[in-house]
């Protein structure tokens, strides 16, 4: 590789020392450090580098990798003949590098194998927390979404315990997220969207510093895994009937929903929870029509 060139945003500013030893440490690893320069927005300082891509990994708490979507952007990359799209990543320790929003791209150099990845160099760790909140390399579904911030949650929960969960809302987005995490690592086939309304609503976060936290999300948890062991025997008997639709979940789910209910006020988490619990035990299935489902289905998916 060529001898590194610096450059700055023209701010009149002189890079700072943080900023200059990380690029020491970029060489020190067998990189390249290729210029500096303050982005545009905030003028953060920020180092634009070759680095070698055995060093370069995934964050251990985003989402897992797409088969397909690796192999679309592997085709293109491949059509091109170059590589025009730099990850981003921050260093983790001596030859460790983490991508917090560059994983597929990272994975089809890789299999095309490349030996160096360009990457912007951000000198804050935290800062691939909020990246992680704000990744457009591919659109998340709900289960996608959930697992990658349980895994952050825990990652912070390590890192950060002091830390309160509502000063983490920003990271997670969503409180229902966490909620549901825990629940799709332990059911993967989770009808999470059925829950997610209800959720959105109730699942606020907590004040509670993350490992406190952490343990009430795994009680807020265990609260909705019983209410799926009811729905599903709801479900079941009303296929016994022989009624059996896509939307009956969601149908059944809207029918014990306290939510649809409230005015000016909206219950707690437990109060919620205990009215759908005791509404999915007493759930009439022989008032059920299929007609009945089809019929909200229809309104659901033209809404």
């Amino acid at each position: 590789m060529r001898a590194h060139t610096w450059s700055v945003y023209p701010t009149g500013s002189e890079p700072p020392p943080a900023i200059q030893e990380l690029a020491d440490a970029v060489r020190t690893d067998g990189g390249c450090a290729l210029g500096l320069y303050q982005e545009p927005v905030g003028q953060a300082w920020h180092l634009f580098a070759l680095l070698p891509l055995d060093q370069v990994h995934p964050t251990p708490y985003q989402r897992d990798l797409s088969p397909s979507h690796a192999k679309r952007l592997r085709e293109v990359i491949k059509r091109l003949d170059r590589f025009i799209d730099p990850v981003v990543v921050v260093r983790n320790g001596p030859c460790e590098y983490w991508t917090p929003n560059g994983n597929h791209r990272r994975d089809a150099l890789e299999r095309l194998k490349a030996k160096y990845i360009p990457a912007i160099l951000i000198a804050e760790p935290d800062v691939a927390f909020q990246i992680l909140a704000l990744n457009t390399e591919k659109a998340h579904n709900l289960k996608e979404k959930s697992l990658e911030v349980i895994r952050m949650f825990r990652g912070l929960r390590e890192s950060a315990p002091e830390r309160r969960e509502e000063e983490c809302a920003s990271q997670f987005e969503e409180a229902h997220y966490i909620t549901l995490g825990l629940l799709y690592e332990k059911h993967p086939r989770l009808s999470g969207s059925v829950y997610a309304p209800v959720l959105r609503r109730v699942d606020t976060f907590s004040k509670a510093r993350l490992p406190d936290a952490y343990e009430e999300r795994l009680q807020r948890a265990a609260v909705v895994e019983n209410a799926d062991t009811l729905l599903t025997q709801v479900v079941s008997r009303l296929k016994k009937r022989g009624i059996a639709h896509p939307y009956v979940k969601n149908f059944v789910m809207a029918r014990v929903n306290p939510l649809s209910r409230a005015r000016k006020t909206v219950p707690s988490f437990a109060q919620a929870w205990d009215k759908i619990q005791t509404g999915l035990e007493k759930f009439e299935v022989d008032k059920v029509r299929g007609e009945d489902i089809a019929r909200v289905a229809v309104m659901a998916s033209s809404a």
